[in-house]
């Protein structure tokens, strides 16, 4: 067991560290379900210092960096977090019950790639010369800016905290913004050790604001802050549905990444090893809780047994327990209510008829644990419709490439896919054809800086990384001269 490191639980507003205006809210170790620390909760005047400070940083001290030296406050962060890899890594185990493992390994490197990726951007966002008919008999010089949106929100989930706080951060800081994090109430430890660092490595006052708190107090004043020009929001699509008809007040721009139901089909001449590894890591990583999670597989008749002996046995090979044990596979849930919704979809599950395959209980003793579980069943049942954000998946068959495609769009959500192939040409059809923000091919959900990432109908609007994720935080100002 890694120790507790030491915790930070208070807000970083404009430069300093303090408490909040509205009390405090406790975070537990969902491992034990006993209580971790007290954390200062932002109210709305505490926003509107934050906005206040994030503005005069904008116009100001972060305006007044030029762009290289903004690519260099992101490298100096990226070492910064590199050095503290194991501290970060083990504050997110703690606080929302991730293998520490996958800590060190995926989130924290994946964080620093991201402000490594856009420290690069920094001085390289161009805008263009434009060729016009001229205006009025007159030739023109016509030409675009790419320029800060400005006040950014940044709305963070508690699955993969430090990496999806990278994915907002790092393009907006690179596009010149300013930008207010509010972490999620059940994982806010790393994101606040992670304002130490941005303090250590000497952003100026009021750029980067970590402002922990209640959805309903603290999201909300964000969201609907008229000084904050954007926000960036990953979590349910509920909430992301609220934050866009709210956004129409003052015309805020959005980035939501919201949920998923991800299909991975698995056609008859899929390397059936391959894909049966595969499918469980998009069904079990991060005890389920990811957005991309690949919970409907779909897999040819002919192969249809196969998979679901396979994945049975893939269930039953893992091993649920402390996230700091190096043989544990799986962790717990983030809390007692995500247990036991997830508890109650196996329910309604059994109720509608699909066969339990594995698993199907909670694990004994302390801790919000949920046994990997595998149904087979059909894509008309609620298990296969909503997402559960667990370690439940739904194994369906198919007869033909047609249908296959055809369950797989059949769903309100559209994030990821992945395709199981040795067909080179199958792979490219079935990938243009799939609604989804982004398909994978022989591999689940490859994330890397470069990639954009995003969802399409309920799964969300806007990217995230890549040059998108420089275009999401920036807008084109066209200038003409009448030479």
């Amino acid at each position: 067991m890694t120790a507790l490191p030491e915790l930070t639980t208070d807000l970083y507003l404009a430069g300093s560290w303090t408490r909040g205006g509205a009390g405090t809210f406790t975070t537990v170790d969902p491992s034990t379900g006993e209580e971790l620390a007290e954390i200062a909760a932002a109210s709305g005047a505490d926003v509107d210092t934050a906005v206040a400070a994030a503005t005069d940083a904008l116009r100001g001290a972060w305006a007044a960096v030029p762009p290289s030296g903004k690519g260099a406050l992101l490298n100096r962060l990226a070492d910064l977090v590199e050095r503290d890899t194991g501290i970060l890594a083990a504050l997110e185990s703690y606080d929302m019950g991730g293998l520490y493992g996958l800590g060190t390994m995926m989130f924290v490197p994946n964080l620093v790639a991201s402000l490594r990726y856009y420290a690069g951007w920094a001085d390289k966002i161009n805008g263009e010369t434009l060729p016009t008919d001229g205006y009025l008999g007159r030739p023109t010089f016509a030409y675009t800016r790419r320029e800060p949106i400005g006040v950014v929100a940044a709305i963070v989930p508690w699955n993969a905290p430090l990496m999806i706080l990278g994915w907002k951060l790092a393009p907006a800081l690179a596009a010149g913004n300013t930008v207010i994090v509010k972490p999620a109430e059940d994982a806010s430890l790393s994101i606040l050790h992670l304002g130490r660092l941005i303090e250590e490595a000497g952003f100026p006052a009021g750029t980067v604001q970590i402002l922990p708190g209640l959805g309903e107090v603290t999201g909300e004043a964000l969201a609907t802050h008229r000084g904050v020009r954007k926000v960036s929001f990953t979590g349910s699509t509920e909430v992301g549905r609220r934050i866009l008809v709210n956004s129409a007040t003052d015309f805020k721009h959005t980035t939501l990444e919201l949920g998923g139901k991800s299909p991975q089909i698995v056609f008859a001449d899929a390397d059936l090893d391959r894909a049966v590894a595969g499918v469980a890591m998009g069904l079990f990583t991060n005890s389920g809780e990811v957005c991309a999670a690949g919970t409907r597989v779909l897999v040819h008749r002919s192969r249809y047994d196969a998979v679901l002996d396979g994945l049975a046995a893939a269930a039953a090979a893992q091993i649920v327990g402390n996230p700091f044990d190096s043989a544990t596979t799986m962790g717990p849930l983030v809390n007692r209510v995500q247990r036991d919704r997830v508890l109650g979809y196996v329910e309604k599950g059994v109720a509608e008829g699909a066969r339990l395959v594995a698993g199907g209980g909670r694990e004994d003793g302390p801790g919000f644990f949920v046994r990997p579980t595998v149904f087979a069943g059909t894509n008309d049942q609620v298990i296969a419709r909503e997402e559960i954000f667990g370690p439940v998946g739904v194994v369906i068959p198919f007869d033909d490439d047609a249908e296959a495609v055809a369950l797989a769009n059949d769903s309100a959500y559209g994030l990821a896919a992945t395709l199981w192939t040795r067909d080179l040409a199958r792979a490219h059809t079935t990938a243009a054809q799939v609604h989804a923000g982004a398909v994978a091919i022989n591999g689940w959900s490859p994330l890397a800086p470069q990639l954009p990432w995003g969802g399409v109908k309920a799964s969300g609007i806007g990217r995230e990384l890549g040059y998108a994720g420089i275009l999401a935080n920036t807008e084109a100002k066209t200038v003409t001269v009448v030479l």
